[in-house]
């Protein structure tokens, strides 16, 4: 086993110790990149939001890379911070060349270089529709949070819930429970930012007891749903969102037809190997 390498980056952050930590598992074997319960296993041994898994055995035949993301306890279909992260290695190890093409669950993503440091990721819009998920009342989403509930809407995996300031999103202790029974993969809470957020444009902060993240300290694939959202309500395709967790980060986003380009730094915390 000493021949798959192992990272951890911390993901929409140029500071160590900050942003979202990601897993990037490499693997040459094709036949260990489809065994789905061992990356599970890998994936909770590592115990961070979640893990990428590349197999790069498909790249010199097809110039992409699979790339598989699993949580402590599920493997999901997209993942923001785990494709930044697992372009940051490519690139910096040397691996591979920009612009890097990701054969994933939810079609081709693809990633290059934004500057000297930064990584763009090209994906999927998310666009919100403005509603509750069945079954559910505004006024649960308000008790849950503990904040005055603005709208409500429903992403492709989330439910988008804005409240009325970002001193709301900063203080959420919200109820982890009834947020585990919404419909979706997690929730997203946001507002528009204030003076204490430089640079940005909006805040959020994103819960997915669901798939065993209780908070997620800075979550790309939210943001392809905040930026229709916030690009409609300030009238402008380019922003920049702060996630308001314990540790932070920054997402740039654009609006580009039906895709969103979402900009962030990324730095290697570790590297290493399985030893079984």
């Amino acid at each position: 086993m000493g021949d798959v390498q192992l990272f951890l980056v911390d993901a929409f952050t140029s500071v160590p110790f900050t942003g979202n930590p990601a897993g990037v598992c490499l693997l040459e074997d094709p036949d260990r990149a489809a065994d789905a319960e061992w990356m599970q296993d890998v994936a909770a041994e590592m115990n961070v939001s979640e893990t990428a898994f590349l197999d790069l055995s498909t790249l010199a035949g097809t110039g992409e890379i699979g790339l598989r993301w699993f949580t402590p306890t599920v493997e999901v279909d997209i993942c923001g911070h785990a494709t930044l992260a697992s372009a940051h290695v490519l690139l910096t190890e040397g691996l591979a060349s920009a612009p890097l093409a990701f054969r994933t669950a939810s079609g081709v993503l693809r990633a290059d270089r934004a500057g000297r440091d930064a990584i763009a990721l090209d994906f999927p819009i998310d666009v919100p529709v403005a509603g509750m998920p069945d079954g559910y009342f505004a006024d649960e989403f308000a008790d849950a949070l503990g904040a005055s509930v603005i709208a409500v809407a429903r992403c492709r995996h989330d439910v988008l819930v804005e409240v009325s300031e970002a001193a709301e999103v900063r203080a959420l202790e919200p109820d982890l429970a009834v947020l585990r029974a919404a419909t979706g993969r997690g929730v997203i809470v946001t507002a528009a930012a204030d003076d204490g957020v430089e640079d940005a444009d909006f805040v959020s902060r994103f819960f997915a007891p669901a798939v065993g993240i209780d908070e997620d300290p800075v979550t790309g694939s939210a943001h392809c749903c905040l930026a229709p959202y916030w690009a409609e309500k300030l009238g402008k395709p380019s922003l920049v969102g702060a996630q308001l967790s314990r540790r932070g980060g920054t997402v740039g986003v654009e609006v580009a037809g039906d895709r969103v380009l979402l900009r962030g730094n990324a730095v290697t915390i570790t590297r290493g190997e399985l030893a079984v």
